[in-house]
C-alpha cells in the first residue's frame, strides 16, 4: 500500500522537529491538520499537549519556551485557526523567545476561491516571524530539508498545504532521526563595547531580559521583577527621587540625580522608571544581546552589548542610593500594615512573595500584579520569575503558567515531586485566558502548580491612572472598572481544578502554606479583594518615599 504524499511530508516534518531538539507539541483539533497531528502522535520522542483553542496552546508554548528557550510547536488547521496564534507571535518577538507555528493550509488552487476555511495565511504573522512554506505534494524530502532550514529561525511560521487523501487507513510509521546536531539559533547582532566610567553617580535600569552584568554587580540597580537579582538593589519607588537635581535631609542639601544610566534588558514597568530613562540631562546607556533595544524617547547616547570601566562608584552615592533604596521598602510595608486600606491585591503579592522558597518558580501576570511584586520586594534569588513583558499584555496567562510549571517539571521528570511553581494573576487577567484552565486528558499535569487570583471584581490598575481620577468617575465603572461577578469556583471545579477562596491576609498565608506543605493537583486560590482603596494606597505611598 502506497504511503499518501500528506503522510510523508507530516512524517519527515514531525522527524525534523525532534531532530531540532524540540520537545513539545501542542496540537488543536482539525481537519487538514490531521496529517501533522498524526505524525506527532506516532512519535515517541515528542511530548503531545492537545488543547482546544489555538490562543491557549500558542500561549502554552510559550510559557514552556519562557523557562529553557527551547521552542515548543503548536499544529493548527486552516483558516481563523492560524490567526489566533498572533498575541502569543506579538509577545514571542517582544520577548526574544523561540516560537514555531506549524500552520496547515489548503493547496494554492483554492486560496482566493471562496473554499470553505480557506485565507491567504503565507505572511500572516507580517514581521513578527519568518513564514516558509511547503506546497501541497512536496516530497517528504524537500519538506524535511525545507522544515530543517526553517527551524534556524528564532520564530517561524511554517505553512504546509496539504491535498487530500490526508490520512492513510493504517496509523503513520515514525521516520528516523536524521545524523547531526539540532540547528542553531541565529546569532543577534553585537552592538559593540561602551566605556563608562563609574565614579560618575551611575544607577543600572534592569528590565525583562536583563542578564547579570559582572562589570555592574556593583552599582545600584532598580531591577524588574523578572530581572536578575542585583547586588545593591534600589527600591522603584525610589525612581521619582532621583529625577530631582537634589534634595534636602536633616539639614543637609543631597544631590540624587545620576549623572548616566545603563539599560539593561527591556524596562517597562514604572512611569518612574521611564522618565529617568527620558530625562535629556541624563547619559543614557542602552545594552542589548538582541535585535532590537529599549529607548521609548530616542534619549539614549550610546547602545551597546558589553561595558568596559573604569573607577568605583562613591561611598556617598552608594549610601544615598541604599537609604532612599530602604526607605522606599519600609514605606511599602508600613502602609500594608497599617491596617485602614482593606485587604487589596499588594496585599495578596506581598504574602505570595514573602511565602516564596529558593528554587519555587513564580509567573507574574500584567497589570497591578506584576507591579505590586515588584513594590514587595522582587526580584529574589533562587526564585525564576517571569512575566509577559514583552508586549505587556494580558493575553495567555494562564496557559503561559501552565506553560511555565510544565517545563519547570520536565527538567527532573525523576524527582518525587514536581517543584513548587506559583501564579499570580488579576482576576480580569485570570477570566481573559480561562480557556487556558483546559487540560486534555491524558495531557501532562503541572502536578504543583498554584494560581492566586486576585480577584477585585474589575480592572483594578485603572483605579490609579488619570482615568481614575475623581473627576471621571461618572462612567468609571461600566468602562473601566468593568465589575464581572464571576463564579470563579465554578469556573474552577468545571476544569477539574481545586478551588480555595480566602477574603483576609491570614487566610491567605495559611492556604499558601498548606499548598507547600500538601501535594495537590493545579490548585487556584482566589483572594478576594478590594479596589477602592487603591488610589488612597498609590497616594499614600508617593507621599512617604524621602525627598518626594
Amino acid at each position: 500500500m502506497m504511503t499518501a504524499p500528506a503522510t510523508a511530508t507530516a512524517a519527515a516534518i514531525a522527524a525534523e522537529l525532534a531532530a531540532a531538539g524540540i520537545r513539545d507539541v501542542i496540537v488543536c483539533p482539525g481537519s487538514r491538520s490531521a496529517p501533522l497531528a498524526l505524525a506527532v502522535a506516532a512519535r515517541t520522542d515528542l511530548t503531545l499537549h492537545v488543547r482546544l483553542d489555538e490562543r491557549s496552546a500558542a500561549f502554552l508554548a510559550l510559557g514552556m519556551a519562557r523557562v529553557d528557550h527551547r521552542p515548543a510547536a503548536v499544529i493548527v488547521t486552516s483558516g481563523t485557526a492560524v490567526a489566533n496564534c498572533l498575541p502569543a507571535m506579538v509577545e514571542a518577538r517582544h520577548s526574544d523567545l523561540p516560537f514555531v507555528v506549524l500552520a496547515a493550509d489548503r493547496p494554492s488552487r483554492l486560496v482566493g476561491t471562496g473554499a470553505s476555511q480557506t485565507i491567504d495565511q503565507r505572511g500572516i504573522f507580517g514581521t513578527f516571524s519568518e513564514c516558509v512554506t511547503i506546497d501541497a505534494g512536496a516530497e517528504a524530502l524537500h519538506a524535511a530539508a525545507v522544515t530543517r532550514r526553517a527551524l534556524t529561525h528564532d520564530r517561524v511560521h511554517l505553512n504546509v498545504a496539504f491535498d487530500t487523501p490526508l490520512v492513510d487507513p493504517v496509523p503513520p510509521v515514525p521516520v528516523e532521526l536524521r545524523p547531526g546536531q539540532p540547528p542553531r539559533r541565529g546569532h543577534h547582532r553585537d552592538w559593540g563595547t561602551a566605556h563608562l566610567d563609574l565614579a560618575r553617580p551611575t544607577l543600572v535600569i534592569a528590565g525583562d531580559g536583563a542578564w547579570p552584568v559582572e562589570e555592574l554587580a556593583g552599582v545600584p540597580t532598580i531591577a524588574e521583577p523578572t530581572a536578575p537579582a542585583p547586588d545593591r538593589p534600589v527600591h522603584p519607588a525610589a525612581a521619582g527621587l532621583f529625577a530631582r537635581e537634589q534634595v534636602s535631609s536633616e539639614g543637609h542639601v543631597l544631590h540624587t540625580r545620576p549623572e548616566q544610566l545603563v539599560v539593561i534588558g527591556h524596562p517597562t514597568l514604572h512611569r518612574d522608571v521611564l522618565e529617568l530613562m527620558s530625562d535629556p540631562g541624563i547619559e543614557v546607556t542602552v545594552l542589548t544581546r538582541s535585535d532590537g533595544y529599549t529607548d521609548p524617547t530616542g534619549n539614549a547616547h550610546r547602545v551597546a552589548s558589553r561595558v568596559r570601566v573604569e573607577g568605583q562608584p562613591t561611598k556617598q552615592w552608594l549610601k544615598l542610593c541604599e537609604v532612599a533604596g530602604q526607605q522606599a521598602a519600609d514605606a511599602v510595608r508600613e502602609i500594608l500594615e497599617g491596617g485602614d486600606l482593606s485587604f487589596t491585591g499588594l496585599h495578596v503579592a506581598a504574602a505570595v512573595a514573602d511565602g516564596l522558597a529558593v528554587g519555587d518558580t513564580l509567573f507574574v501576570g500584567a497589570s497591578n500584579p506584576v507591579r505590586d511584586i515588584a513594590l514587595v520586594g522582587l526580584p529574589f534569588d533562587g526564585v525564576a520569575t517571569h512575566a509577559p513583558r514583552g508586549a505587556a499584555g494580558i493575553d495567555g496567562s494562564v496557559s503561559q503558567a501552565v506553560g511555565v510549571a510544565l517545563a519547570t517539571q520536565a527538567r527532573d521528570r525523576t524527582a518525587p515531586r514536581a517543584p513548587r511553581t506559583v501564579a499570580l494573576l488579576g482576576d480580569v487577567t485570570f477570566l481573559h485566558d480561562s480557556g487556558g484552565l483546559f487540560i486534555s486528558a491524558g495531557d501532562p499535569l503541572p502536578n504543583n502548580l498554584t494560581i492566586v487570583v486576585a480577584n477585585d471584581d474589575g480592572g483594578g490598575i485603572f483605579e490609579t491612572l488619570e482615568s481614575g481620577a475623581p473627576e471621571l468617575r461618572d462612567n468609571f465603572e461600566r468602562v473601566f472598572g468593568t465589575p464581572h461577578g464571576v463564579d470563579i469556583p465554578t469556573l474552577a471545579t468545571a476544569h477539574g481544578w481545586e478551588h480555595r477562596t480566602v477574603d483576609n491576609l491570614a487566610d491567605l498565608i495559611r492556604e499558601l502554606e498548606e499548598s507547600i506543605e500538601l501535594p495537590h493537583p493545579p490548585l487556584i486560590i482566589e483572594a478576594r479583594t478590594t479596589r477602592s482603596t487603591r488610589r488612597e494606597m498609590h497616594d499614600a505611598l508617593s507621599g512617604r518615599v524621602v525627598g518626594r
